[in-house]
């Protein structure tokens, strides 16, 4: 896993898609990268036009899902795509409306 994120947004980092995909809120990578470069994520409040943008610990991802809206805070870095409990361990969902 990854290391605390230094001050000024700098730090070990992960692309978004891979991140989505690791922490199993995608179905597959390829699903992911389309949902980035259709600018459909939001990553803390602005809008992703590329799967390869960077995310770090304590980032906020704003994303469809099937189920509606999710939105959620990296709590640390997968380093694969383990299983669904190592997986839920990375993200905190967070609620809308509440």
């Amino acid at each position: 896993m990854a290391d605390a994120p230094a001050p000024g947004g700098h730090g070990p980092s992960l692309r978004i898609d891979k991140f989505l995909w690791f922490a199993r809120l995608a179905q597959s990578r390829s699903v992911a990268q389309k949902l980035a470069e259709d600018g459909h994520i939001r990553l803390n409040g602005r809008r992703v036009e590329r799967a390869h943008a960077p995310v770090r610990m304590g980032d906020l991802i704003t994303f469809p899902h099937p189920s509606g809206v999710r939105v959620v805070r990296i709590i640390q870095l997968p380093g694969r795509r383990g299983p669904a409990p190592e997986a839920q361990s990375c993200y905190e969902e967070l609620k809308l409306g509440d």
